[in-house]
């Protein structure tokens, strides 16, 4: 299985086009539009399978998948948080979408604490986390750190890091460019999972993607 994320930073409506050319079975789309609220007509026929959540109808938290893909909202309370959707897929793995909001990794941290119950092996966590262990004295103890010592304790590893044998910090491929400047590359959008699913790991290296967003998409294919 295939799974995408992308933050689009905004207007998918007008870039499902050239994300669709990957041809994932999953794409997890950070800063869309809801499909519900569009008269896009090739937009809406994309999001045949979608579950979709936001407090603005422009730039919401977006999982899209291929017809035959089962997805069911696992329906966990987000109190306040932002943002954050478990879907049980295929009756097979729970797959929790990231889109990490002001104060970021803080935000992400309160959710995964409130919610630890229920993560087992058995799921996939992917998404703009926008967040790096560079930035840990910016959020005392609820800091990139210590989410990723904690998913690895439940046996969940960061897929970058394990593939391209790199540690957090000092990765060497960003998937963000602030204000879309080479010189300003950050690494903050990941996928944590079971090692043993991992079949491969990529970014999107190609410049071309900041034509459309400030980020470039992740690849993570599973077993």
């Amino acid at each position: 299985m295939k799974i995408v994320s992308w933050n689009c930073c905004g207007k998918f409506r007008e870039k499902h086009k050239i994300i669709k050319e990957l041809n994932a079975d999953i794409y997890i789309i950070q800063e869309c539009e809801n499909p519900e609220l569009t008269n896009n007509k090739e937009y809406i026929d994309f999001s045949q399978n979608f579950i979709w959540y936001g407090d603005n109808k422009n730039k919401g938290l977006g999982v899209f998948a291929k017809k035959q893909i089962n997805l069911k909202n696992n329906n966990w309370e987000p109190y306040c948080l932002r943002h954050f959707i478990s879907i049980n897929v295929n009756n097979d793995f729970n797959l929790l979408a990231v889109w990490a909001c002001v104060r970021y990794i803080e935000e992400y941290y309160v959710y995964q604490s409130i919610h630890k119950d229920k993560y087992d092996k058995n799921m996939c966590i992917i998404g703009d986390f926008n967040s790096n262990s560079q930035w840990d004295n910016k959020h005392h103890k609820r800091d990139h750190s210590s989410v990723v010592k904690e998913l690895e304790d439940m046996g969940l590893v960061s897929a970058y890091h394990y593939i391209y044998e790199q540690k957090q910090g000092n990765e060497t491929n960003n998937t963000f460019y602030l204000y879309r400047h080479l010189d300003k590359g950050y690494h903050i959008d990941y996928a944590f999972i079971d090692k043993n699913r991992i079949k491969s790991f990529k970014i999107l290296n190609s410049e071309e993607w900041l034509i459309y967003s400030d980020h470039k998409p992740i690849i993570l294919e599973i077993i």
